[in-house]
């Protein structure tokens, strides 16, 4: 199970680092992550429950999670989340119980209703962690958990429909573990530094449980911060980190202003990772030419446990602008009839492997259009070349990409569609310089209003970062013969007027 990755840090070894904060052994770590399922299991939580967790990038989030998996289903949510959003994936879920810092979230507390317990974790300064909860159900054996267990759910956005559900099982995230650890040659003296969420496969998967899966150090800051970022690096000794696009162009953009190397000559900095969203060859060669360390961009998502191909470590060959080769994972490229294509022809790229799911959990809709003859259909387009190296040449599904967060753009039109002055709304991708995208929104009113109101309504309803920057008020939108808004043509009218 999940946890096994654990037993390979030496007792003694650093497992996770707190900046200003409490280091934790692995010794530490195991044990915690024990009396917490114990704790959980006489909170009557069992195998068949799913438990919601609104937490920060923390000690206390990351071990709430090795010990939820062990004994149920963990199902972790973006803290920035509006109640109404919170409300809709415990629902969704199904969920026995919320995971809430002990002083409060109020946006958590107020949308789970009373058949949800509330179980409140803190930290003491020794790093030790501790679980209260509001009421105590019937004491559980926990049932039994196998590798077919569902570890962790998670959801997707969808563009046409509601979020789609996300099971991965214990051995779907093992395989991914592997295949990461394998990839970038992760030992025990390596040490990552997290600055991905950790309610993302991204921060998950390859930040953290990698690491611990290779008995390696986690430097766990609360967040990004680009002032002290490079002192972090070279203060902990850090080996390697994983982040998005947007991070590390801001990285360049302040070395390059202040015309220097900020990294000290003794630094340990071994390699540069890039996922969830498009590197542009230049950021990347600009990187390697300023810090002199390897950038190597890789292809993830959450339906494949988070990776599924990377460029390689030297002396491998990095090729700007693609995302490497398959690691651990067959890559194809299919036709809309689910035929492949010959090398170097685009098409949409399928996946297959075991750190892959099965299928979306109750949507049939989405599993008849999403699998080919046990192929996954990534919505990506893509080709191959000669030495399969994949690159991403567009999206085929209208997902809104901002730094590696999926956006639904009905989500956004559905909310601005509340607003008693709107009469049409249309979401869509605008590309950003730093975010590689940005919300915006076409709206038709029937009433005045002006755009620092619309906004202002997201704001209430939608977390920050799915909130439009940008929004064209138009008197009309296009549409089909058949009267169908299409979001592509939208977004081509409306940017192509720029």
């Amino acid at each position: 199970m999940l946890a096994e990755i654990l037993s390979s840090g030496d007792t003694d070894q650093i497992a996770l680092k707190v900046p200003d904060g409490p280091s934790i052994t692995y010794d530490h770590l195991r044990r915690q992550v024990d009396r917490l399922v114990q704790q959980l299991r006489r909170f009557g939580i069992s195998s068949d429950h799913r438990v919601a967790m609104v937490l920060p990038n923390s000690v206390e989030g990351l071990i709430a999670f090795l010990a939820v998996s062990n004994v149920a289903t963990a199902a972790p949510l973006n803290p920035g989340y509006k109640e109404e959003e919170i409300r809709f994936y415990l629902e969704d879920t199904d969920a026995r119980a919320i995971i809430i810092p002990t002083q409060g979230s109020e946006a958590a507390e107020r949308a789970a209703d009373s058949a949800i317990l509330r179980i409140g974790i803190d930290i003491d300064r020794e790093g030790e962690v501790s679980l209260v909860a509001n009421s105590l159900g019937e004491s559980s054996n926990g049932g039994k958990v196998t590798s077919d267990s569902v570890a962790m759910v998670l959801h997707t956005s969808g563009t046409t429909s509601r979020p789609k559900r996300v099971p991965l099982t214990h051995h779907n995230l093992l395989t991914s573990i592997k295949n990461i650890v394998e990839t970038y040659n992760l030992s025990d003296e390596d040490v990552s530094l997290c600055v991905m969420p950790l309610f993302h496969v991204h921060g998950l998967l390859a930040s953290t449980l990698s690491t611990l899966a290779s008995g390696g150090t986690i430097v766990l800051p609360s967040r990004f911060n680009a002032l002290g970022f490079w002192q972090m690096i070279s203060e902990n000794s850090v080996t390697w980190f994983s982040g998005v696009p947007s991070m590390h162009q801001t990285l360049l953009a302040r070395a390059q202003r202040t015309q220097g190397d900020p990294l000290s000559s003794s630094h340990q900095l071994r390699f540069i990772r890039s996922c969830s969203s498009p590197l542009s060859p230049a950021t990347m060669l600009g990187i390697e030419e300023t810090f002199g360390i390897p950038v190597l961009e890789a292809y993830g998502m959450t339906e494949a446990s988070h990776q599924m191909s990377s460029n390689p470590l030297p002396p491998g060959t990095r090729i700007p602008g693609t995302v490497g080769a398959g690691t651990g994972v067959e890559i194809g490229i299919m036709d809309d009839q689910g035929a492949f294509r010959d090398q170097g022809s685009r098409g949409e790229v399928v996946i297959r492997g075991d750190n892959v799911i099965a299928a979306y959990e109750g949507n049939a809709e989405a599993n008849e259009t999403s699998f080919t003859n046990g192929w996954f259909r990534t919505g990506d387009e893509g080709q191959l070349d000669e030495s399969n190296y994949l690159t991403l040449t567009g999206r085929i599904k209208e997902l809104i990409n901002r730094s590696g967060e999926k956006i639904s753009p009905r989500e956004i039109d559905e909310v601005l569609m509340t607003h008693p002055a709107v009469a049409e709304a249309v979401a869509f991708a605008v590309p950003h310089g730093t975010h590689g995208e940005e919300p915006g929104v076409a709206v038709v009113l029937h009433q005045e209003v002006d755009e620092k109101q619309l906004v202002a309504h997201c704001r209430e309803h939608l977390a920050d970062f799915k909130c439009p920057r940008k929004i064209y008020i138009v008197d009309q939108l296009p549409k089909t013969a058949t009267g169908k808004i299409q979001r592509r043509i939208v977004a081509a009218s409306i940017l192509g007027e720029q």
